[in-house]
């Protein structure tokens, strides 16, 4: 019988090493998330599946596309997340995670499933709690809803909107933008789009826009109407929200002539909310604002300007509206905290406001909206930025220094010339007169 070698094959040859099994291949990602009603509505939005490059986690598991520690991940669809994947699992906690825009982690939930526990939209609202989901380090109660979908809820996507009038300072701008901290509405500005285009370098139109708005007069309908069919296409492609305010449009009929011209004449018509408000509450308003806002028409006399037109050319399409039962009027003139619970009631209206949305807690950004929170003082403000820098500092690495004396042409060795001259020490001093110790 023939002696086997160690690693013989029977016949005396060697035996041929067994190749790798390649790893299995992971179905592709195809799932969408939508995230609602989170404690904070930056984390709220639509989450696609990961497209982050491959990278080792800290436990060891190299990711791949549309994957991250061995399941699926997902980015925010709107790209502002400063870490990606946003949506993620944790082999290390054993959690599906969700992190804030700054990347730190926001909600947690303890599973090993192989899927984000989520509510299915087509079972309502329940119980939140029975999620499991819960908030994190740097999260804020309440912890969000979480809905599933197949495949891109993008396709197909149509604008929900929703018009926006009343006179020069009847608040417009304050409960559109609560609408969107709370309701998770998007706020377009007709007016801010118009003054961001004629700032917008090279801009054909801003010029133009600039002696239109100076001179307290509607700009051209056809500027106006496309810059708000680009603003809409874009958050519906980066985001998937659909329901728009339309801040200040139409303010005459022509602007809804030229509506209708862009969007089809058989489009649906927009309901319309009403601001009602006394001229002497608007005058006292927009001089206040004018303080601070820095905005050119803030003023008495293009306050005049613009009531005028408001009068003549805005109150015309208030009445057409009002003919045809889609004008819901609000008065303005109640205290915000009164007129914010009407526009909420008729936002909540149908299905297009996610029910969680209308109970979510004021925000501190809302609070401050509605005057039930001071504005925080430039003083305030300084300080957290200092903060968020010393934070910054103490996260990055600091070079090792080299020991050597600095050379006789170095700024440090000019500077140690000037410091003897004038009688100081080379080593920095505190406010105590010891050295400062640097932060470690």
């Amino acid at each position: 019988m023939k002696a086997l070698s160690p690693k013989g094959n029977g016949n005396g040859s060697p035996k041929a090493p067994k190749s790798p099994k390649s790893p299995k291949a992971l179905p592709k990602n195809t799932y969408y998330f939508s995230v609602l009603g989170s404690g904070l509505p930056e984390v709220d939005g639509l989450y696609v599946p990961s497209t982050a490059p491959p990278v080792k986690s800290e436990s060891g598991t190299v990711s791949s596309l549309g994957y991250w520690n061995g399941k699926m991940a997902w980015d925010r669809a709107d790209g502002r997340s400063a870490r990606n994947p946003a949506f993620s699992y944790s082999n290390s906690y054993i959690a599906w995670r969700l992190c804030r825009l700054d990347g730190h982690l926001a909600y947690d939930c303890t599973t090993a499933d192989d899927m984000p526990p989520a509510h299915i939209s087509e079972l309502g609202v329940g119980d939140l709690t029975l999620s499991g989901w819960n908030v994190y380090k740097k999260g804020v109660a309440p912890a969000p809803k979480i809905v599933r979908y197949d495949s891109d809820p993008r396709v197909g996507l149509k604008p929900n909107v929703v018009f926006v009038l009343g006179g020069p300072g009847a608040g417009k701008g304050t409960m559109c933008e609560l609408a969107e901290q709370q309701l998770n509405w998007v706020h377009l500005s007709a007016g801010d789009l118009l003054r961001a285009e004629r700032k917008r370098e090279g801009s054909e139109n801003g010029k133009l826009i600039e002696d239109y708005i100076a001179q307290g007069k509607i700009v051209p309908v056809e500027i106006t109407v496309t810059l708000l069919k680009a603003a809409m296409e874009a958050e519906m492609a980066s985001s998937g929200r659909s329901n728009f305010l339309v801040d200040g449009f139409p303010r005459s009929l022509e602007n809804w002539a030229g509506w209708k011209r862009v969007f089809g004449e058989d489009c649906v018509m927009p309901v319309m909310l009403f601001f009602e408000c006394p001229l002497a509450v608007l005058e006292a308003r927009i001089l206040k604002r004018g303080k601070y806002s820095g905005r050119s028409d803030d003023n008495i006399e293009s306050l005049r300007k613009r009531f005028v037109t408001y009068k003549e050319e805005t109150m015309p399409i208030v009445e057409v509206f009002r003919e045809k039962g889609k004008a819901v009027e609000l008065d303005t003139s109640l205290e915000r905290v009164e007129v914010w619970e009407l526009v909420k009631k008729e936002l909540g209206r149908g299905a297009f406001t996610d029910a969680v949305l209308l109970k979510r807690p004021l925000t501190e950004r809302s609070e401050m909206c509605l005057g039930l929170r001071p504005y925080p003082k430039k003083e305030e403000k300084q300080e957290v930025l200092e903060d968020k820098k010393a934070e910054a500092e103490v996260e990055v690495e600091e070079k090792p220094k080299s020991t050597l004396p600095p050379g006789p042409g170095s700024p440090s060795a000019k500077r140690m010339k000037v410091d003897a001259a004038n009688g100081a020490s080379s080593s920095p001093k505190s406010k105590s007169g010891s050295p400062k110790q640097k932060a470690v």
